[in-house]
């Protein structure tokens, strides 16, 4: 791996410069060999070969005498010529493929040291951790882009395998409780000989309103599970109709409990998964109804900004404690705490919402009312026109 800030060629032109400059080195060596062989090698017999006074009989006419000088090589025949040029020329070619070895191996090594990373990260991978990243540096290549893309699909199996153990870790903390207050209502009932009909029809009624309970639980995990997965889907989202419509569909629940609900003010268009948008307003305003008194009233407004579209809700309600706002996001967190009571829901509903909102690279605010209850705004990215 690369030095941070360090500057690089892609390895693919990192490749094509090693080869071309590997050829062109071997190309010049061995010309520079041939090139000495030839230029030190003067007593060639070139007139048995193309004819003309050779260098051998210039030397007996200056000299005087027939021997060569002696910084020459006397070849008598192109034979002669040939059997020295391929001896040279094989321990030129020896030689070049040694150091073409050295050089390939040496090229070799760093370019296969990022693959060594990645490998180390997948060993690691392979027995649980999946806190490790390769985290790569340099230049945008192929190599850099398959560690990135491996280290994302660290990050994604990292989240499913945490929303696996939360999602059971949730639902043994939740399903609990309501399991064994069931099963002791049963063995109670059925270790009495003298219950009648008319008991077991109240324990039968009972147990129909705890079993109605945990279904709603285990619905509201998996919403929860799914939108710990992420925003799958973004398209634009008309705010202001799904507002609409999850305001209709908790209209006969406000009116049963003397909460006025007030048809949404404003427009904004959020880039998002309408799916997951719906999920989170249809818990916003359950919650300002279930959360609320006889008499009051729920409110939601939209806004938008250059780069943000808001939700926010407002409803009526008995005073929430400053210190206490952050944790209702947290699952199981009700407005009373952690116990549940008739009415107080599955304490799922905002952690679903702040689900949605880091789905979608969000944000989550609440803030309690003065005069009681709370503003919650959930902002998320806006559709550009």
């Amino acid at each position: 791996m690369a030095r941070s800030g360090s500057r690089r060629l892609p390895i693919r032109v990192r490749l094509a410069l090693s080869y071309a400059g590997m050829v062109t080195g071997s190309v010049a060596v061995f010309i520079a060999i041939v090139y000495l062989f030839m230029r030190f090698v003067p007593s060639f017999k070139i007139a048995e070969v193309l004819g003309g006074p050779t260098p051998l009989d210039e030397a007996t006419t200056h000299y005087g005498r027939t021997e060569p000088p002696a910084t020459s090589i006397a070849i008598e025949s192109a034979d002669d010529f040939l059997e020295n040029f391929l001896t040279v020329s094989a321990i030129a070619l020896i030689t070049l493929a040694l150091l073409g070895a050295v050089v390939g191996w040496i090229v070799a090594g760093r370019i296969i040291k990022p693959l060594s990373a990645i490998n180390v990260a997948a060993t690691r991978a392979a027995t649980g951790d999946l806190d490790h990243r390769v985290g790569l540096d340099g230049p945008r290549d192929e190599v850099r882009d398959l560690a990135d893309t491996f280290d994302r699909m660290l990050g994604s199996l990292e989240r499913s395998f945490a929303i696996h153990r939360r999602f059971a870790a949730n639902a043994s903390h939740e399903l609990r409780t309501p399991l064994a207050t069931t099963q002791t209502m049963i063995d109670v009932a059925l270790d009495d000989p003298d219950t009648d009909l008319t008991e077991f029809r109240a324990l039968a009624g009972r147990v129909r309103e705890m079993n109605r309970s945990n279904i709603e639980t285990v619905g509201a995990l998996l919403d929860l599970a799914d939108a710990d997965r992420g925003a799958r889907l973004r398209e634009p989202a008309d705010l202001a109709r799904i507002s609409r419509a999850v305001v209709g569909d908790h209209e006969a629940e406000a009116a049963a409990a003397g909460v006025a609900v007030r048809a949404p003010e404003g427009h904004a268009v959020a880039f998002g998964d309408p799916v997951l948008i719906r999920q989170a307003l249809s818990n916003l305003v359950r919650n300002a109804v279930r959360h609320n008194h006889a008499g009051g009233h729920a409110l939601v407004r939209l806004s938008a900004t250059e780069e943000v579209a808001r939700v926010t809700v407002v409803n009526t309600g008995p005073p929430v404690a400053q210190e206490s706002v952050e944790s209702l996001v947290e699952p199981f967190v009700r407005g009373s705490g952690r116990v549940r009571t008739p009415g107080s829901g599955h304490g799922l509903g905002l952690a679903i919402v702040a689900a949605v909102a880091s789905a979608h690279e969000g944000a989550l605010s609440l803030s309690p009312n003065s005069d009681g209850g709370l503003t919650v705004d959930l902002d998320m990215p806006r559709a550009k026109a």
